[in-house]
């Protein structure tokens, strides 16, 4: 696997919004990710680094399913949805 690697401001959205490809097993995918300010849970995302935030997201995903099942467009509040250890997870990772 190849990345993945947030890259920011891509001439949609805002400061918040990334896009993220992924090269795995020869395919290529990209992803359109919103961090919010709080995920559902509570976890305030406004002191991380929001690029590392989205990349350690996305470590957490790959580790449950393939790139290719991962929705193209979606926020990082809906992964508690599929999830519900992701947040507590997150705050791991991010310390």
């Amino acid at each position: 696997m190849v990345g993945p690697w947030p890259r920011s401001r891509s001439g949609w959205g805002g400061e918040r919004d990334f896009v993220v490809d992924v090269s795995e097993e020869g395919r290529q995918t990209t992803h359109r990710v919103t961090a919010p300010e709080r995920l559902g849970g509570g976890l305030e995302l406004t002191d991380h680094d929001l690029s590392e935030v989205v990349r350690q997201s996305f470590e957490f995903l790959l580790e449950r399913e393939p790139a290719s099942s991962i929705l193209p467009p979606f926020s990082l509040d809906d992964i508690s949805r599929y999830f519900p250890e992701y947040e507590r997870d997150l705050d791991r990772r991010l310390v």
